[in-house]
């Protein structure tokens, strides 16, 4: 089972978005033995499904 440990804001310096494009993020995802690995997703996926720090990830989801 991973968790989200860390939600990281996309980092797009001082460049805007282009049209069309979403805001996303990188995840920490953390296992019970502390193993960890890195996502990025759409940062509204993450809200329209409810996760956030310490939100167990869904184990149905391509990452």
């Amino acid at each position: 089972m991973w968790k989200i440990k860390q939600i990281f804001d996309g980092d797009y310096g001082c460049e805007e978005l282009a049209e069309g494009q979403t805001l996303k993020v990188s995840v920490m995802l953390v296992d019970e033995a502390g193993a960890k690995k890195y996502i990025t997703v759409e940062d509204k996926w993450l809200t329209d499904n409810g996760l956030d720090e310490g939100s167990v990830w869904p184990e149905d989801t391509d990452e």
